[in-house]
């Protein structure tokens, strides 16, 4: 009997996944997060792309390794032991959402847990949230299976590469990483589109959503074409995993 409901959080790089996935396990009970960048494979392992170092796509993962600790975690409720963090040692920004909201939804996925009458989430029945930037493409086709809920975020190639470059860098197992000058033109986003292209109307992933497509692969796209502040984004995701995780025990 599995132990944990896997949630699983994608988008492109800098679209606020970390900062949402931290947001959710603040609000729902009994929430682990586990981070998609804690597989990187080591740097002198990562190709290249445009003759640069590329952590933007799935050969840059270990995706045995993060099968193993998806079934793991949904066998046992909780991360394994030889899973080292290094995702939650880089810097969040500020996410912007008033304390008064998050107080407000965490009471009322309290009041749902309350009034649910059966064993949705709780101590035996851990939610975990697997945030990163490639989850539902083809390539990853062995983690997309060990995921029960998924939900993506979106953003523009404008306002990623905005956040993106705003960032001083990422931990890494080697030390530390910090992109060098069109990063995103150059690895980021064609990555990102390569992968994303089939989700969307002619392969324009700045453009409509493709609903065939993610109903196919029940992904549930975040509303406002990535122009939603982190409150709405909060919003939508809370309901989105209440109403998940009541068609999972029903």
């Amino acid at each position: 009997m599995p132990t944990s409901t896997i949630l699983g959080l994608s988008g492109p790089s800098s679209s606020g996944k970390t900062t949402l996935a931290r947001l959710l396990r603040s609000i729902f009970p009994h929430t682990l997060i586990l981070h998609e960048d804690d597989f990187y494979r080591p740097e002198e392992q990562l190709p290249f792309r445009n003759g640069l170092r590329d952590w933007d796509c799935a050969a840059a993962l270990d995706i045995l390794s993060m099968v193993k600790a998806l079934n793991y975690i949904r066998e046992k409720g909780q991360l394994p032991d030889w899973l080292d963090s290094k995702e939650d040692k880089n810097e969040v920004g500020e996410h912007g959402v008033p304390e008064e909201a998050i107080m407000e939804l965490k009471r009322k996925v309290e009041r749902w847990v309350e009034g649910l009458g059966r064993p949705t989430i709780g101590e035996y029945k851990k939610l975990v949230v697997l945030d990163g930037f490639l989850l539902f493409g083809e390539s990853m086709k062995e983690v997309r299976e060990c995921i029960d809920v998924r939900m993506m975020l979106r953003a523009k190639f404008a306002k990623a590469k905005e956040r993106r470059e705003k960032r001083s860098g990422y931990v890494t197992l080697e030390g530390f990483w910090e992109d060098p000058p069109d990063y995103v033109e150059k690895v980021v986003w064609p990555g990102y589109v390569e992968e994303h292209a089939f989700m969307f109307e002619g392969g324009d992933v700045d453009g409509k959503v493709g609903h065939e497509v993610v109903e196919r692969l029940g992904v549930q796209v975040c509303p406002g074409e990535g122009e939603w502040d982190m409150t709405r984004v909060l919003e939508w995701a809370v309901d989105a995993v209440i109403k998940s995780l009541e068609l999972r025990s029903s």
